[in-house]
């Protein structure tokens, strides 16, 4: 991965092979620019670099390109730029060619241009001479639009002005909309609304399709699935498509769902750290595309602007089978000596073995600092699940669900096996002496209720995430003995669900070895939202950033129901200043903002430290750190969780972006 900018005394790190995250040729040795006529601007056709006039789709087509990067799957996107200082000449860029504005600038108009400085001032200042921007074509909902980068901050007066400019040369023009891609925006465009016709982000998601989650490529026999899933009947060889979101699914080849999915929603984060491709397209279920196919051994190419589905043979798909599950076996670290329940906020990334990741990793939150808030809380550690089990006899069941073969090649016969036991843990009496411990610390703190969460030694971990695998249980503060017991126990039990036991298995992890301590906290009351973000842009690498979920009360980031979007950002991190990107409202809001701006901000910088803090415990192989945080109403941000994540770039998504002129380098697209 690219190296992450960092603020230093303010400003962002800057490098002569990095400035403001894009190769300064020139000072670095770079190659000289191509040769060109005296005067480009003779040329320009729509064969060459730019245009004055599109006067058809088949010319729109020969110039726009198809981005792997963009924040939206079949997008067609042209660069322009408006040059106020040559008589507001309009250059729509064979984007193809150029997919930055400051390399034709620089081929073309101003030879002597220095990009950082070309950042700062033309996306930034009033004075600027160059209007600069994209005109996208949705293709679902046949939306045309004209949109700046999050971070510019033209004024209302000359959005209005390249509107007027870019219809009057263009054959969609009567169709042309402004898309805000900020708050800031949004506010300039409502001030001159009478002579500027908008479209909302949301608008255009409420007509998307198609949605890639994960990319990539999928072998499997395609099922479709018109009911509840049954997680024990699925396969590894499968592609599934189902009618809704589901809440949880086994390891598949791929998943299609019927319905648009929160895009950090559980199975979206599951499928990515399976590295297995996962994509929306609305009404699948009964596409021709996926019927016709129902049944038999498919291809599927999941990719950022389109999807294909081909019948494939099983010489084509044993290769991929092959390597998709990992091929060594991983024996987590396990300490049960340890029987003292301690503070959350005592706990460091090396108490993995005996309070589990989720428990560890909240207990290096709490030490980054006083103002990054956790809901704090404590820990019964391993040695408590793993003696329930020995004091009654529970260790034999487990061992014989580990061992005989019939339960090993059955699906069908697991489930029942590993229903049977929860049943038996649950069913057996707890430690009347831990129990009253945990009711006296809940006494003892100020809460009306307490949720008792899964955190064992698998899950939260580099390479095998586990997002919600596990149960966890809400008490009132009052709760009886016998009602904490329970608690405890059906925690204790989510060790041998169905799911987490699919999960491990894939993975090659030793179940013998998995235990469950427990993070009790004081359940956060008067919230006002529940986000999930990731400390990586995980469309593009070269304009580092953080992605933010966050949605309403009564709504759920982490859950999947069918076609509920929560507020998205991607906040770039590369730059000076911070630059957020809405790329939508929530479903549940009718279009108002759950976020402030300056709530954003601020999230934005926690996460950085937040990411600082924990990526050197994740490197080499996660790049960044998955965070679940709510907002109160008080406007303060507490962290639940924070976890490694992975993001895997593709084709186009990588630092050196393609079709960008050698001696320009790589960097920010703008």
């Amino acid at each position: 991965m690219a190296p992450r900018p960092l603020r230093s005394g303010g400003l962002r790190h800057i490098t002569c092979v990095a400035l403001f995250g894009i190769l300064a040729s020139a000072a670095c040795g770079g190659s000289g620019p191509r040769p060109r006529p005296e005067d480009p601007r003779t040329t320009h056709t729509a064969d060459g670099d730019s245009v004055r006039d599109i006067h058809d789709m088949a010319m729109w087509e020969s110039l726009a390109t198809r981005a792997a990067y963009a924040t939206s799957a079949r997008t067609q996107s042209l660069k322009f730029i408006l040059d106020t200082e040559d008589d507001d000449r309009l250059y729509l860029l064979n984007s193809n060619l150029w997919d930055l504005h400051y390399s034709f600038v620089r081929a073309f108009i101003d030879p002597h241009a220095d990009h950082a400085r070309f950042n700062e001032v033309q996306y930034r200042t009033p004075g600027r001479r160059f209007l600069l921007g994209t005109v996208v074509h949705y293709l679902d909902g046949d939306h045309w639009t004209f949109e700046l980068v999050a971070g510019d901050t033209l004024d209302a007066e000359r959005i209005a002005f390249l509107y007027t400019t870019i219809r009057a040369h263009t054959f969609f023009g009567e169709s042309l909309r402004f898309r805000p891609s900020s708050p800031s925006q949004e506010a300039a465009a409502e001030s001159v609304a009478a002579r500027l016709p908008t479209l909302s982000m949301n608008a255009v998601n409420a007509d998307v399709r198609y949605q890639p989650l994960v990319v990539g490529d999928a072998y499997g026999v395609l099922r479709l699935h018109r009911e509840t899933l049954d997680l024990a009947t699925l396969r590894p060889n499968e592609i599934v498509v189902t009618d809704d979101v589901p809440e949880e699914i086994s390891p598949i080849g791929a998943l299609v769902t019927s319905r648009l999915q929160a895009p950090l929603a559980h199975v979206a984060v599951l499928s990515r750290n399976r590295r297995t491709p996962d994509m929306a397209l609305r009404g699948a279920i009964d596409d021709p595309r996926f019927t016709a196919l129902e049944g038999q051994l498919v291809h599927l190419h999941v990719s950022p602007q389109e999807f294909t589905l081909e019948p494939a043979t099983l010489a084509e798909a044993e290769p991929t089978w092959a390597n998709q599950r990992p091929r060594n076996r991983f024996v987590p670290t396990l300490d049960a000596r340890e029987t003292a329940i301690v503070e959350a906020c005592s706990l460091h990334m090396d108490d993995v073995e005996s309070a589990g990741a989720k428990a560890s990793q909240l207990g290096e939150l709490c030490s980054i600092g006083p103002d990054l808030v956790t809901p704090g809380g404590f820990v019964v550690p391993v040695h408590y699940d793993l003696a329930h089990r020995a004091a009654h006899g529970l260790d034999a069941r487990v061992a014989h669900i580990l061992t005989d073969p019939g339960i090993a090649s059955d699906t069908v016969a697991r489930a029942a096996a590993l229903a049977e036991l929860r049943a038996a843990i649950q069913a057996a009496e707890a430690d009347r002496t831990l129990v009253a411990a945990i009711r006296a610390r809940l006494h003892a703190r100020p809460a009306s209720r307490f949720i008792l969460r899964s955190s064992t030694n698998a899950e939260d971990l580099v390479g095998f995430n586990g997002a919600g695998l596990y149960e966890s249980i809400v008490v009132p503060a009052d709760a009886s003995e016998a009602a904490i017991a329970d608690a405890v126990r059906r925690v204790w039990a989510s060790v041998w669900l169905t799911r987490a036991y699919e999960e491990r298995e894939w993975y090659r992890i030793d179940h013998a070895r998995v235990a469950m301590a427990i993070l009790v906290q004081p359940f956060v009351d008067d919230i006002v939202a529940n986000g999930v973000a990731i400390t990586a842009n995980p469309f593009y690498e070269g304009r580092p950033g953080v992605f933010v979920n966050v949605q309403a009360p009564g709504g759920s980031v982490t859950g999947a129901r069918g076609d509920e979007m929560p507020e998205q950002y991607l906040v770039y991190t590369w730059a000076e200043a911070d630059e957020p990107e809405l790329l939508s409202r929530s479903s549940l809001t009718h279009g108002a903002p759950i976020l402030e701006l300056a709530d954003l901000l601020t999230l934005t910088d926690q996460l950085e430290r937040i990411h600082a803090r924990f990526l050197p415990f994740y490197a080499p192989s996660g790049n960044a750190v998955d965070v679940e945080f709510l907002l109160t109403r008080q406007h303060q941000f507490v962290f639940v969780q924070a976890r490694a994540y992975h993001v895997e770039y593709g084709d186009g998504q990588t630092w050196r972006a393609p079709n960008t002129a050698p001696w320009f380098g790589d960097g920010p697209v703008r």
